[in-house]
């Protein structure tokens, strides 16, 4: 990949526009010299060593056990090399370009790798650290996954008293685990993604797939109670 080639983040943010994004990219990002923090990648499938353009980790083109593991991996990728800067779940303070935003499609997969593997560098000053060579191609494509599931705020919270009343009945017990699994599998398919991508990474979608595959319904009660005090 050429390291002078520049793939701007084309997209429309909430509240603002690319130009604000842009912006963002060029401001100084904090803790650049933070060491890269080792990503285990052993359960996602090998890509080859010529670094690819377009995410080999969607559902469509890997099926939907690889797209779980890659946002599985990803988030814990993420939360030890990136959400420093860019906040957790990907939600940025604004010092760092909310990445949630990046599109889902090879355009926004060049901008973010390019960055990826070369890092940013301002003035002189090393701002992003380059991961490339550090983590790999596979930690790479895998924290890209995740990032891009992350779900739209405003989208859950619209249905953050429901999952709140269902979180306290299973936290009960008190649940029929059916009717709260299709209930919850109803509202994950209503959350959608900053980025585009077809399937948001919510709590109502891993509560779901929880209680699909026999969890206790006290453990799909966790997860809505640690997503919901996430939000707030």
């Amino acid at each position: 990949m050429d390291q002078s080639k520049t793939h701007p983040i084309r997209m429309t943010l909430a509240g603002g526009s690319a130009a604000a994004l842009l912006l963002a990219a060029s401001l100084a990002f904090a803790h650049g010299d933070v060491a890269p923090q080792p990503v285990n990648t052993d359960a996602l499938p090998d890509v080859g060593e010529e670094w690819l353009t377009e995410n080999p980790y969607r559902a469509e083109a890997a099926g939907a056990d690889v797209w779980a593991a890659a946002v599985e991996i990803g988030a814990s990728g993420y939360n030890q090399n990136c959400a420093r800067c860019h906040g957790l779940e990907a939600i940025s303070g604004g010092l760092a370009p909310d990445l949630r935003f990046l599109e889902a499609e090879e355009y926004g997969d060049e901008w973010y790798m390019e960055r990826f593997i070369h890092g940013y560098t301002q003035n002189g000053t090393t701002k992003m650290p380059a991961f490339g060579e550090l983590l790999g191609q596979k930690a790479g494509w895998a924290i890209r996954t995740y990032v891009e599931t992350r779900p739209d705020a405003d989208s859950l919270a619209e249905y953050a008293d429901e999952l709140a009343s269902l979180r306290d009945d299973l936290d009960a017990g008190s649940a029929d685990t059916d009717a709260a699994q299709a209930r919850l599998a109803e509202i994950a398919g209503e959350i959608e993604t900053l980025s585009g991508a077809p399937v948001a990474d919510s709590i109502a979608y891993r509560a779901a797939n929880q209680l699909a595959a026999g969890a206790d319904q006290k453990k799909a009660a966790e997860t809505l109670t640690i997503g919901l005090s996430a939000a707030n």
